[in-house]
Order: C-alpha cells, then structure tokens, then sequence
C-alpha cells in the first residue's frame, strides 16, 4: 500500500488531478468532503459544533449554515482554531478508516493489486502533514494561471481572487514538500498526459 499526499494551490487544478487518479484506479480520501461529511445532520460532529457556537449557526432545516459558520470563524483565530479542533480529529478517524478498509481489499486480492491511497488535502503545506505519507504530489501552477483561472472559473473577482490564494502557503513553499511535481499550466490533454505518467509511477512504487 502506498499512501500519497495530493496538494496544490486554489485554482491551480488539484481536483481534476484527483478526479483521474480516481478514474485509474487510485482509492480517493478527500478530507474536503469528509469535513463536510463529518458535520452533516444527527452526526456527532453537527452536535459538538452547535454546543461551541450556538443554535445560530444552523439553517432553518437543522443542517449546518456553512456561510454563517464561516463569517464567525474566518474573522477569529480562536474560534478557528476551536472549530479545527472539532473537525479535524474526525477527519482525521474518517480517513484512517478508508485507508484501512482499502488495505482490507488489498489483503484479499482486490483488483489492481497494490492500493495507491490519495489524501486529497488542500493544506497539507499549511498544517505541516507531509510527514504524515509515503510521497507528496503536488499540483503547480503559476500565480497568473491559478488567478486567471478563479475569475474564469469561480466567478471571483480579482482581488478576493487574489486574497485567496495569499491566505495559502507560497507557491515555494509547496514545491519545497513535493516528491513529485504535476504541472498544470497547459492544456486538459497535456494535464491528462503528465497524471497518467504519474499513475504508473505511483503503481511501480506501491
């Protein structure tokens, strides 16, 4: 089994890379989507969120009002840093449960032989989890793609555009923790291309 570590600036294409490494056979843990998971109504999760910061923070139908949530922490540290400590060690179980249970297949002779987990985390660099895998993958763009990209994209305009991308690690700083490195600047073929080389090489190493 080999675990990997897949991240990479906004807008700098981090999902689609995922979404083919899914398609060539790689076991996708995406702690995005397990954060979301992991507060989603009558979970445990939702409970311990609401017992920090309120009833006020739900939607009328008892889900979490994420944009509400988000206004509340994102202008305060320490309400960040208490929400991360809610969210992050389930996170954190959700994913080791998915790698065991991949291993779990691998054990009995699932297709494909060797499993090649994919931890999808977008601040991997951030939060200093590169230790934490085999090799780390990083998908890189430069500033102008990634901007352009999330004006095009997502609708932004340039300046949040650009505070989003300034609130992340640098650019270097990603490429520092990089074992392999996936460039994105160029076309969804050239892209295409370069993850299946990639692919193989993850195959050989597991």
């Amino acid at each position: 089994m080999l675990k990997v570590g897949l991240t990479g600036g906004i807008g700098a294409g981090k999902s689609e890379v995922s979404r083919l490494l899914e398609s060539y056979g790689a076991v996708i843990v995406d702690a995005d989507k397990i954060a979301r998971e992991v507060v989603e109504p009558d979970t445990p999760g939702l409970a311990a969120v609401v017992a920090e910061f309120g009833e006020e923070i739900l939607a009328p139908d008892g889900s979490l009002d994420r944009p509400k949530l988000g206004s509340i922490v994102f202008a305060d540290a320490d309400k960040l840093a208490a929400l991360n400590a809610i969210v992050h060690p389930l996170v954190g179980e959700r994913s080791a449960e998915l790698e065991r249970e991949a291993g779990e297949t691998e054990q009995a002779g699932g297709p494909g032989g060797a499993a090649v987990i994919v931890h999808d985390v977008p601040l991997l660099t951030e939060n200093g989890l590169a230790p934490l895998y085999d090799l780390v993958t990083v998908v890189d763009a430069s500033p102008e793609t990634q901007l352009e990209r999330l004006v095009r994209s997502r609708g932004m305009s340039q300046e949040e555009a650009a505070a989003r991308m300034a609130a992340q690690a640098t650019r270097a700083e990603r490429l520092a923790v990089a074992d392999i490195v996936i460039d994105n600047d160029g076309s969804l073929e050239e892209l295409e291309s370069r993850v299946r080389e990639v692919w193989e090489e993850l195959r050989r190493r597991a």
